[in-house]
């Protein structure tokens, strides 16, 4: 299994390159795009962030009154209730004094024990965030890795934790390594490992037992 999915990864990686996710100013910025990235396209969070101007802040969004916050992040849909999560996940953040070194010397499991007891995290928000804010070895599972297992097949289990575990009991615990397989199963998701596939190019097509699905 191991062998497995590291090929995977090798044949992904060849295909693609270095990719080291995800392009922020800050590890603030991160957090809130993984916030507003939720159950909308990544085009609509770049425009909410866009209308931040250069005042994308932990104490901006700490201080901005509620209605207003929800005002500038509205591109990103669910805009009322992303402007509560931000809050929290920005409160969240205050007790480290909105500094990541201080957050990396925590243990992850705390953190990430934090971070699905603040309102509006679910398991990939906490992940993507201790992941791509802060650089903990913890795998980010999203629809397009289930979709990955279902078709290639990968037999990871069902469920987010079952999918999580088994990716990082088959990979070596490494958060470049988990940063570049998760770019890398996003990107060929939207190039070729679509709902409808273009499996014409796919650099996994050779092994993927689904391919012309």
């Amino acid at each position: 299994m191991r062998d497995r999915l590291l090929s995977v990864y090798e044949s992904l990686l060849a295909h693609y390159g270095d990719l080291r996710w995800w392009l922020a100013k800050t590890p603030y910025e991160v957090m809130v795009g993984a916030v507003l990235t939720q159950n909308t396209a990544w085009r609509n969070v770049e425009k909410a962030i866009a209308n931040f101007g250069e005042h994308l802040s932990t104490e901006t969004v700490a201080n901005v009154d509620l209605s207003e916050l929800a005002r500038i992040i509205r591109p990103a849909g669910f805009f009322n209730q992303k402007a509560v999560y931000l809050k929290e996940v920005t409160a969240w953040y205050a007790k480290y004094g909105y500094d990541a070194p201080t957050v990396r010397q925590e243990p992850l499991a705390k953190l990430r024990a934090e971070l699905l007891s603040t309102k509006g995290v679910g398991p990939e928000t906490a992940d993507s965030i201790l992941l791509y804010a802060f650089g903990f070895p913890t795998f980010v599972v999203d629809a397009y890795t289930v979709r990955l297992c279902g078709r290639y097949p990968i037999e990871a289990g069902k469920g987010y934790g079952a999918v999580q575990a088994y990716f990082e009991r088959n990979l070596p615990k490494s958060a470049t390594l988990y940063n570049n397989f998760h770019a890398h199963i996003v990107i060929n998701a939207k190039d070729h490992c679509r709902k409808k596939p273009s499996c014409a190019g796919c650099p996994l097509a050779g092994k993927c037992e689904r391919r012309g699905l």
